[in-house]
């Protein structure tokens, strides 16, 4: 059932579209409600208005606090105009039915955004607005609330057409209520802020859709990605300067890739296969990084996701085109190197701004979310538990053999070589099968390297797996019951043997 409109409430911050919208209304003879700044900008449009205070016969209070708030107002928007009893009401009191209301809310998050101080912003918390728009989405049944400008189009078809229809109403009113259910999110993450605890009591994500993908891990899930409504991220900041659209999991392991090379020293270069590293390594240049980062695991690298943290020049991208990639990610590109990826029609390249640090890391489980605090990946104070002693070239490589397992999935072990990692065991159910896959991994290449586990070893079997092979310098988390056991191994090897005192797990 189509219900006419022919009186409307129209209070607005965002003006966008009121040029379109307002001599819609005004054409079909609607009778308009309108109060301040939005009742001044639809008199510039010449289109006729009746104040809000004029409606209610009482005047805006409290600097503008109190406008809408009134029984006239929300009486006549709250009304089931099928219900006898409601009808009495209306008739009692004068009030006449509103069939539309139009409103979007105080620039909250832009106005936290400007760095306004607390007072200022607390101004811009809007108490009318989320009050008449959640009244008119409760009787959808009768009224049609707006809260987007892109929705306009809906309304003015709908004067055209004898007016909105039940899937119309329906539709925007579980638009409205995602517009003040985003709105309390925004204001509670703020407030909440003060209190300098992340855990907070009740979490409230707003989260906007940015884009539909393809699909996602697998073809017959379907998949979307979206923007943080308080914040932003790499992601949506990157330019991609060619290739096919990013899918779901293309952005899961550039998201993986990116943050890994900038933890990594400079020139550094990152190859990664399903969220795992297989290829990391620090160079003189970006060219011979990423060389170094591909020759990790080759196999593993064909159809891997490739970052470097410098401009990516001529020479690397030369070297990156000989191979199949899907994505590449860098801060910079020069015209000669884009050139030479153009070549390859389906990389997908992406000249990013840094990653931040995430307050918050969030992971579904049945009916809920289990919460974290992001882990930093940071080096703390390590201590020498082995008689042999790290000369500082070991100690920089173990440095990067722990940032590279810290970015592994659990259990890790990473082996280094020459600022490269030649052996990644990742993902393994057991820490000795981590150390016996990265053994395999880096073969004839693993003599004199240093070794990473990113947590404790339970046993000695891992040290002497890597041991054996030929590691020479190893740092995990210690804190076993048997690290005595694993010192002594140390020992007999005359291996050097750090602990960090820190896990990484990640699972």
């Amino acid at each position: 059932m189509k219900i006419p409109i022919t009186r409307a409430l129209v209070s607005v911050s965002d003006k966008r579209g009121l040029d379109a919208l307002g001599p819609a209304l005004a054409a079909a003879g609607v009778d308009i409600l309108a109060s301040g700044g939005t009742r001044h900008a639809l008199t510039d449009l010449g289109v006729p208005t009746t104040s809000v205070a004029d409606e209610t016969g009482s005047p805006e209070m409290l600097d503008g606090r109190v406008k809408t708030l009134h029984p006239r107002i929300h009486g006549g928007i709250l009304a089931d105009t099928s219900n006898p009893d409601h009808v009495r009401d209306l008739e009692a009191n004068g009030i006449e039915p509103i069939d539309l209301i139009v409103c979007n809310l105080y620039p909250f998050a832009e106005t936290v955004a400007s760095g306004a101080d607390y007072s200022d912003t607390v101004e811009q918390i809007d108490i009318g607005g989320p009050a008449m728009i959640r009244a008119a989405a409760k009787n959808h049944a009768r009224v049609a609330v707006v809260t987007n400008p892109d929705d306009y189009s809906t309304i003015i078809a709908a004067l055209e057409q004898g007016g909105t229809t039940l899937e119309e109403r329906r539709r925007l009113a579980t638009a409205a209520f995602a517009h003040t259910g985003r709105y309390d999110a925004l204001i509670h993450g703020w407030l909440a802020g003060f209190d300098d605890e992340p855990l907070s009591e009740h979490l409230l994500f707003a989260y906007d859709r940015d884009r539909e993908l393809r699909y996602g891990e697998n073809p017959h899930q379907r998949a979307a990605l979206y923007r943080a409504a308080e914040d932003t991220g790499w992601v949506f900041d990157a330019h991609q300067t060619q290739g096919k659209a990013m899918s779901f999991n293309n952005i899961a392991d550039a998201d993986a890739t990116w943050r890994l090379a900038n933890d990594i020293g400079h020139p550094g270069c990152v190859v990664v296969k399903h969220l795992n590293p297989c290829g990391v390594a620090e160079r003189p240049s970006v060219a011979d990084a990423f060389i170094a980062a591909r020759d990790c695991d080759p196999l593993s690298a064909f159809g891997g996701v490739v970052a470097v943290n410098e401009a990516l020049n001529e020479p690397t991208a030369r070297q990156m085109a000989a191979m199949f990639l899907e994505v590449v990610v860098c801060p910079a590109i020069t015209d000669e190197a884009a050139a030479v990826l153009a070549t390859k029609k389906n990389l997908r390249v992406l000249v990013a701004p840094p990653p931040a640090l995430r307050a918050l890391d969030v992971r579904p489980i049945d009916g809920g979310v289990l919460v974290q605090e992001t882990d930093p990946r940071t080096i703390g104070d390590w201590t020498v538990v082995s008689d042999a002693q790290p000369t500082n070239a070991q100690l920089a490589e173990l440095r990067l053999a722990w940032i590279v397992g810290a970015h592994c999935k659990s259990n890790s072990v990473v082996i280094v070589q020459d600022r490269a990692a030649i052996g990644i065991g990742a993902g393994d159910q057991s820490r000795v099968g981590a150390a016996a896959r990265a053994v395999d991994q880096a073969g004839d290449r693993i003599a004199n390297a240093v070794a990473a586990s990113e947590a404790l070893l339970p046993f000695r079997d891992g040290l002497d797996t890597l041991a054996d092979a030929g590691v020479v310098a190893l740092v995990e988390t210690g804190g076993s019951i048997r690290d005595q056991e694993v010192i002594d191994a140390a020992n007999e090897h005359g291996m050097v043997l750090v602990f960090t005192g820190m896990r990484h797990f990640r699972h």
